[in-house]
């Protein structure tokens, strides 16, 4: 879904009701994981910026709900990626209750230790 929405509580405004609760559930693992990061809308979805460049974004999209930026995390995630189609910066879940929180947690934990500088 490409959104049209400022914030993202408009953009979670938009979801269709089945995604929701899923979405929001990542949104509260992202906001937990990534503390200090702005939350901001950039591209038609939820995006996480630290000291202004994006670090990583999340978006329901018609057939998956997509995790970008974590591309980096592939290799070293691989197994416990089992059901997603993972392509080169973008990890993708085509059913959101193969979606494991705790290796997205892990994941994000990564994320933060290991942001991306300014070019």
């Amino acid at each position: 879904m490409i959104s049209k929405a400022s914030d993202v509580d408009g953009y979670m405004a938009e979801l269709p009701e089945e995604r929701r609760p899923v979405m929001e559930r990542l949104r509260a693992l992202y906001l937990k994981m990534l503390p200090g990061y702005e939350e901001t809308i950039e591209y038609g979805m939820p995006c996480y910026k630290l000291d202004g460049v994006l670090q990583v974004s999340i978006a329901s999209q018609k057939q998956y709900i997509s995790f970008y930026g974590m591309g980096f995390l592939v290799e070293e995630f691989r197994e416990e990626l089992k059901g997603a189609n993972l392509g080169k910066g973008c990890i993708r879940f085509a059913k959101p209750e193969k979606i494991d929180p705790g290796v997205i947690e892990r994941m994000l934990e990564q994320v933060r230790l290991r942001p991306k500088k300014a070019v």
